[in-house]
């Protein structure tokens, strides 16, 4: 022991005889053992030390006892008892499962037990009970708040000693034996304190007790039946003295039996001349009959199992065992409680639930405070049923509302037991208080219909009524027994679970049978499939429609354009509600303008442009801000004729990947409810389940521990699915045959009358399927549906003959499918089964044809006929070749993945094309595959050289010849004003460059030109890459991260933002190779710094700098008249003259489509490095950068 711990202890006091003298400082002493337990460490150490030095034992009890006038230390040495007494449970949260804690758990365990011991006594009960009689006698004027905290102290202190659980191996007490529990409740009774209970229970003026209250008398009535307490004193009924004869009957007959087989046994002297047996029929590990080496005698009791080590079952596996154990007290003690009971119900009961339910559903109990509710009425409702049923002294429970409550925490502690598996076997215990009180309730209203008061008999239909109404009620019992697990919930759960059953199903048959019809509820959920969005550029009207329908259009605008009156204010372009941002409702707003024009709505349609126009002036793209009427119109009618997507927002847009890879159409639950006649017959068919029949047979193995209400309920209900429904093939299991065959071998069956008979029942009518019916042997062997029990009993095939939706195939339509199917099998590039359907004449299903062609052996299996291209998983070296060049050759394009599945070799679904894309290392991340929307760039970044702008030409000459025609008239509607802005963004990383060397960022530029370079040595070193972050070290750095420019910048050099949520820094993509990494690295240097590093550049350099700026100027001018008169040839409005000025330069056509402009790679390794001052080729690297950024 602590040698402070044991000094302090020393301080308390000593006893000498009976007389306890206490210490000077015993109160500084008590409160030093409380600070002591507040730091206790997680093992409980300083409780297990006073434990073991039995301090409550032999200082605090006496001072209690003695020393109660001494007001301070009696407040001390309470708050002290009530935190030494504190459940085990409590302490360490839940029992540990490691060795070493579990030791701590079960000693501290031991200490309690021992303080219970201690407490079984009249003295200190006498003690608290005089205390809590003075509190309660003052007013709640006159009660101050030390009183109130005192009282809670007393009753929680009371409530920890009842609380702690008996040691039965070290009591070992029998029936009608006092237990030490049953020692504390007589000490309780002398003490007077459980009057005291009374009183907290039925004052008005003490509810705030009430949860305290209900905790302490359920802890005291434990171990009781309620049943056998309400028949305490009135003698042995008629009843018990015949079931305790039928079980002495019982034992006398298998003992009796037992003698039997010992008589027929030899002498225990062996003989090696017994002789040697061959037990035809039964075979040995070899081909051969089995020998048998001991006496015929010995035959019967043969096993293959003999010898054999038995299997151990996981702890996992194992039954839940009984946690709760009913004993019969002592006679006094029983009779005690028995009229604690009766005065509870008379004067408590319906006041205290009433307060206990009001606290539950306002939360002002703790968690998990609603099992004492549910106990008491449990306990308490079976009291009252079985003493003198009185419904008035439990009318506070006993209504619908009642039901309901029960209802909700059941099914919330069933689903719980499913989700939070850890707890489960908390979850289940619960769950089988909510199931006991569920149970009393449904016993009480049925105890109702037999009352001589008509009032009663009305009350109980009334709520049967409403009980048997709702579908939730009568589906309860079949999801209790379909999530049914023995692991978590006890075979006392089972058997309440059972006989609960039992009582409902006679309660609705009786009630069914006195209604005549019954009319009840039904949920059905329906399945609403979801539209699917029109695709993308599907306008339901062809060309000519459109030239048709422009004239009234045209006219109607003019007029409109002319008109002065024409506002504004009225027109909202776009969806303030919407969660889409409104700068990405354009193409929204695009789309309504079309609509309008195809409603022939054109004053609208013209108002919404204006409107739109005003929202949005950034690119001109409905028009800008001084366009003349006339190109109003022109600016309509392409709008009217351009291909827009349809019902796609942009939060669709990020998912579209997703969206084509689940081509399925979702569905979506609706629960409608509506009222059917009931069938009780329909109702039992629900029963006939695999699941809920095992629930009975796992009851049955027990019949011998079970009573004789059970086993009537177990066979009561499968005779019910057997004669009443004609499903006696459900029953047909060889695991229930070897139970009967148990059942029918068992010395004592004379005993089990009702289960000899069903199962004779149920043997006749297997034997007599049997013969007929050969493969019943074989079926016996599996637990069956209710299909494959009337395929069984009508014949196979049945099934199939009698349904409309399959029908027979004739000997033509087989001949017919096995022509086809071995004259397309090996075709390859083509589905057999798909061409088989194509090529029958009665209409059929893939699954039919499947399924039939593997019947007629053509086929091994189902599997062999998996849709190719869905079901690839494994990737061959060469795949992964394939692979990664289209994805080189297709990176640059709009839509990378639709271009690699169009020429991929092995037909592959998306999403595993995408999968092996980010295991090869050559895409981050999924939003990279994603098909980026075009955008119209202009030629301000074109190369300088004459020969590389005629390849550029050609390039998009060449493409813009294969472009579908809805990709030509898309270029149409944008704007020329809109390549302007992108001409001049295209600089825009120059000037963002300069402004943040002019704003003191050149260190942060160096850095992160230093990584970029880093990064392009160690990717050429590796020969892979993958996305590096980049981690600013330093305050200049992480300011510089943080600034929006420095952000902008790194946005334009394709450096990838953090992902939100998932990331923190900012990273470099793993698609930029070595080589663009140095050129964006290079475009990072400073001009002013490069003059200072190369300060032997001539006049001679500048004057060729300054004659490639000009040439590059004319080259660029050249290129925007080509691209110009290109698109306006396409909409036939180019002039002669412009066609003439353009001529010379031949018929350039520029496609506004991004592309890579420059590739490194491709121009000549012999070339001259170029210099560092050039502007024009820095000018050409930063282009190059902004188009990776922006195709990113």
């Amino acid at each position: 022991m602590n040698c402070e711990l044991l000094a302090t202890c020393s301080a308390l006091g000593y006893l000498e005889g009976d007389t306890y003298h206490k210490e000077p400082d015993c109160l500084e002493s008590v409160k030093d053992l409380i600070r002591y337990l507040r730091h206790e460490d997680e093992t409980r150490d300083v409780r297990q030390q006073l434990g073991a030095a039995q301090i409550l034992q032999s200082d605090l009890l006496p001072i209690l006892t003695q020393h109660h006038r001494d007001k301070p230390l009696f407040d001390s040495v309470i708050r002290l008892m009530v935190n030494l007494t504190q459940p085990a449970l409590l302490c360490f949260g839940s029992v540990p499962k490691e060795p070493s804690f579990r030791h701590h758990f079960l000693q501290v365990l031991a200490y309690l037990q021992a303080y219970k011991e201690a407490f079984a006594s009249e003295k200190p009960f006498g003690v608290l009970s005089e205390t809590l009689y003075e509190l309660l006698q003052l007013g709640w004027e006159e009660r101050q708040e030390e009183d109130n905290l005192l009282i809670e102290r007393i009753l929680l202190l009371v409530r920890n000693i009842l609380h702690v659980p008996a040691d039965l191996d070290q009591e070992k007490r029998i029936d009608d034996d006092a237990s030490v529990h049953d020692q504390l409740l007589w000490a309780i009774h002398l003490s007077g304190l459980d009057d005291l209970l009374l009183f907290l229970a039925s004052s008005p003026t003490e509810q705030q007790w009430s949860l305290h209250v209900l905790e302490i008398i359920s802890l005291m009535f434990r171990d009781q039946n309620p049943e056998q307490l309400a028949r305490v004193g009135q003698g042995r009924l008629a009843q018990e003295r015949s079931t305790d004869v039928a079980e002495l009957e019982v034992l006398r007959q298998r003992e009796m039996a037992e003698k039997k087989s010992r008589a027929l046994q030899r002498g225990n002297r062996h003989s090696r001349f017994g002789g040697s047996y061959i037990v035809q029929g039964l075979k040995s590990i070899g081909e051969r009959d089995l020998i048998f080496h001991k006496g015929l005698h010995n035959l019967r009791n043969y096993s293959s199992d003999l010898g054999k080590q038995p299997r151990r079952v996981p702890k996992r596996r194992q039954a839940a065992r009984e946690l709760s154990v009913q004993r019969r007290s002592a006679l006094s003690v029983r009779l005690f409680l028995r009229d604690f009971c009766s005065e509870f119900l008379e004067n408590c009961y319906n006041r205290l639930m009433g307060l206990v339910k009001d606290n539950l559903l306002r939360e002002k109990a703790q968690q998990h405070d609603e099992t004492y509710y549910m106990w008491a009425l449990a306990f308490f409702m079976a009291f009252n049923r079985a003493a003198s049923f009185q419904p008035g002294l439990v009318s506070e429970t006993l209504s619908v509302r009642t039901f309901h409550f029960i209802e909700q925490n059941l099914t919330n502690y069933y689903e719980m037991m499913l989700t939070d598996r850890k707890e489960a076997a908390s979850w289940a215990r619960r769950m089988h208080l909510a199931l006991k009180a569920y149970q009393e309730l449904l016993a009480t209203v049925n105890e109702m219909d037999a009352s001589p008061d008509e009032a009663v008999r009305e009350s109980s239909r009334v709520i049967k009524n409403n009980i048997f109404y709702v579908m939730e009620y009568r589906e309860l019992f079949l999801a209790l027994f379909r999530k049914f697990d023995e692991r978590y919930q006890p075979r006392s759960f089972l058997v309440d679970l059972v006989e609960t059953t039992h009582l409902f199903l006679k309660m609705l048959e009786r009630f069914c049978r006195s209604r005549g019809n019954l009319v009840v509820q039904n949920k059905r959920k329906k399945r609403k499939k979801k539209k699917k969005p029109v695709p993308s550029g599907n306008v339901p009207y062809s060309p000519g429609d459109l030239e048709a329908l422009w004239p009234s259009l045209a006219e109607q605008l003019q007029c409109s354009a002319q008109d002065p009156e024409l506002s504004l204010d009225s027109v909202v372009p776009f969806d303030a509600a919407s969660e889409v941002p409104v700068e990405e409702q354009r193409a929204e707003a695009m789309v309504r303008i079309q609509d309008c024009l195809l409603a022939g709505q054109a004053p609208q349609a013209l108002t919404l442009l204006r409107s739109a126009r005003e929202v949005w002036p950034e690119g001109d793209v409905f028009g800008s801000q001084d366009i003349s009427p006339e190109e109003e119109i022109q600016l309509l009618k392409q709008v009217l004729c351009a291909p827009l997507p349809r019902q796609q927002g942009p939060e669709e847009r990020g998912a579209e990947e997703e969206e084509e890879e689940e081509e399925e159409e979702e569905e979506l639950q609706v629960v409608q409810v509506s009222e059917k006649e009931f069938n009780f017959l329909d109702y039992l068919k629900r029963f006939a389940s695999s699941t809920v029949i095992r629930a009975y047979v796992l009851l049955l193995r027990s019949y011998q521990q079970n009573s004789a209400h059970t086993n009537h309920c177990i066979v009561k209900m499968l005779h019910r699915l057997a004669h009443d429904l004609k499903m006696e093939a459900l029953l047909f299991q060889l695991s229930l045959f070897c139970l009967f065959n148990r059942l029918l071998s068992d010395p004592a069956a004379g005993a089990y009358k009702e289960l000899v008979t069903f199962a004779k029942y149920i043997l006749g009518k297997f034997f007599a399927l049997a013969a007929v019916n050969q493969k019943a042997f074989v079926e016996l062997l599996f637990w069956k549906n209710t299909s494959v029990v009337r395929e069984m009993t009508e014949g196979y095939g049945s099934l199939d003959g009698g349904s409309s939706r399959r029908p027979a195939w004739s000997p033509e339509e087989e001949a017919r499918l096995q022509e086809l199917y071995l004259a397309h099998k090996d075709v390859e590039g083509q589905d057999v089964v798909d061409t088989i359907l194509a090529h029958l004449n009665a209409p059929r299903t893939r699954k039919q044809v499947i399924h039939h062609l593997v019947r007629l052996g053509l086929a091994d299996s189902v599997k062999d006929f998996q849709r190719k291209g869905t079901h690839i998983v494994l990737w061959t070296e060469d795949q992964e070749l394939e692979l990664q060049r289209l994805f080189e050759e297709f990176q640059g394009s709009d839509d990378v993945l639709g271009h690699i599945m169009k020429n991929i070799t092995a037909k592959r679904s998306r999403a595993r094309i995408v999968d092996k894309l980010l295991a090869l290392g050559l895409v981050a991340e999924r939003r990279e595959l994603y098909k980026k929307r075009r955008k119209k760039l202009a030629p301000s970044g074109l190369p300088i050289g004459e020969e590389s702008l005629r390849d550029f030409c050609q390039e998009d000459l060449e493409e813009d010849e294969n472009l579908p025609e809805e990709e030509c008239e898309e270029k149409e509607v944008s704007s020329e004003a809109e390549q302007t802005s992108q001409e001049s963004s295209v600089l825009s990383t120059e000037i963002l460059g300069q402004n943040l060397h002019q704003e003191g960022f050149s260190g942060p530029l160096l850095w992160l030109q230093n990584c970029l370079i880093q990064v392009a040595h160690d990717r050429e070193e590796d020969g892979c890459s993958q996305a590096v972050p980049l981690v600013p070290l330093t305050e200049e750095n992480e300011e510089a991260m943080e600034n929006e420019q420095f952000q902008q910048l790194l946005l334009k050099l394709g450096v990838r933002p953090p992902a939100s949520g998932q990331e923190t820094f900012w990273r470099i993509p793993a698609k930029l190779s070595p080589i663009q990494l140095r050129r964006i690295a290079a475009s990072l240097s400073h001009p002013e710094g490069e003059e200072e590093l190369q300060p032997g550049l001539n006049a001679q350099v500048s004057g060729q700098q300054g004659s490639e700026e000009e040439h590059q100027k004319q080259h660029r001018a050249q290129a925007l008249r080509a691209l110009l008169f290109a698109r306006k040839n396409k909409a036939g409005l180019a002039s002669p003259a412009e066609a003439g000025a353009a001529g010379g330069k031949g018929q350039l056509k520029v496609a506004p489509k991004k592309r890579q402009l420059l590739d490194s790679d491709e121009e000549p390794e012999e070339d001259e490095a170029p210099e560092l001052g050039a502007p024009g080729i820095q000018r050409k690297k930063r282009f190059q950068i902004e188009d990776e950024d922006e195709s990113d």
